[in-house]
């Protein structure tokens, strides 16, 4: 059984409640209820963090090392400027795949750009939670494929 990590970054804990338009109606409990039930059928076993705090991001990452196969992060606003981050997720050398409920590349102008995804596996964008499961099957590909650790 692989193992991974399901990170997400500021405000996540919002979700259900705040900008339902853009974010969707899911509380995060939701998506994690159902990332764990899509894990589960593939063979991983999941964890979940979420904090609003860019250094106990980056503790989640480096605490990864050596206990998962697979990261994925929704970096959250951090996505566009959070040198750290991306720096973390380098140094530990695990697959990370990043998600984003939004379509981040169709919205303003500041939200295009990631400096995450150049020390990504990939990322998922715009298909509200269900990019979250999406990340958890491009996960269980990449792995069978010989891809990972």
């Amino acid at each position: 059984m692989g193992r991974l990590l399901v990170i997400n970054g500021p405000n996540l804990n919002l979700l259900g409640t705040r900008e339902k338009d853009i974010y969707g109606k899911k509380s995060l409990d939701e998506i994690n209820r159902e990332v764990a039930g899509e894990a589960k059928k593939l063979g991983f076993e999941a964890d979940f963090v979420q904090s609003n705090h860019e250094g106990a991001i980056i503790d989640y990452i480096h605490s990864a090392r050596g206990r998962y196969d697979v990261l994925i992060i929704n970096p959250g606003a951090y996505t566009h400027y959070s040198i750290a981050i991306r720096d973390a997720i380098k140094a530990v050398e695990i697959p990370t795949i990043e998600v984003h409920l939004s379509n981040i590349h169709a919205r303003e102008e500041f939200r295009s750009k990631s400096v995450i995804a150049p020390v990504c596996v990939g990322q998922i964008c715009g298909f509200g939670s269900d990019g979250y499961v999406l990340a958890v099957r491009a996960a269980a590909m990449f792995l069978a494929a010989g891809r990972g650790k």
